[in-house]
């Protein structure tokens, strides 16, 4: 049976205006960022777009973004599985202390307390997967974070109808179809901040 998911990117924090490595530790959203989870939500309100259930990051930056889109209307449950990847001891440093390498750091973070590539996609694979694989959940959102949301969605590129998301932006939506523990891409939905550009 299909199911679909819909794995989405938390909207602007502190941190990221600030230039800093975010990944276990958080910041709060900013004013844009607010209102990028609140165009965001046109999506789904415009599509009609309802859901069995509901589970963000444990991050706060995660969750308070799942409830604006979701208008503060569904209950949901917090996921550890779903947190970005663990930077270690490069946590809230500045992002250009990040090695420069550009299709991945691999390993880098173990060596600083931290989680390496495979372990964040493994970890996203395991708990999405679980979270499918349940009898009653048939369209489900997921709030995440963007190297875990591109990690993730990476694993499965031989199946991706869409494969075309070299930028994760905040409040990026990936649609996913699930079956027999495949998940496929099928589109990725880039909201139009133009109208808020002068926060």
């Amino acid at each position: 049976m299909k199911k679909t998911l819909y794995l989405m990117r938390h909207g602007q924090t502190l941190f990221n205006v600030e230039h800093k490595i975010q990944g276990w530790c958080d910041s709060p959203l900013t004013e844009l960022g607010i209102k990028q989870a609140e165009i965001a939500a046109r999506y789904f309100d415009d599509n009609k777009i309802t859901f069995d259930h509901c589970y963000a990051s444990t991050s706060e930056r995660a969750c308070d973004t799942l409830e604006i889109v979701t208008h503060h209307k569904y209950p949901y449950t917090r996921v550890k599985g779903l947190k970005e990847w663990n930077f270690g001891r490069f946590e809230a440093m500045d992002e250009f202390l990040n090695p420069p390498v550009p299709h991945g750091y691999g390993d880098f973070f173990v060596q600083y307390g931290g989680e390496s590539q495979q372990q964040v996609q493994d970890r996203m694979i395991k708990t999405l997967t679980e979270i499918m694989e349940k009898e009653d959940h048939h369209d489900v959102l997921a709030l995440s974070h963007g190297g875990a949301c591109f990690f993730f969605v990476r694993a499965f590129d031989d199946y991706n109808a869409v494969i075309d998301y070299s930028r994760v932006g905040n409040c990026t939506i990936f649609k996913l179809v699930y079956e027999d523990g495949i998940f496929s891409c099928v589109d990725i939905i880039q909201s139009d901040f133009s109208e808020i550009e002068n926060i």
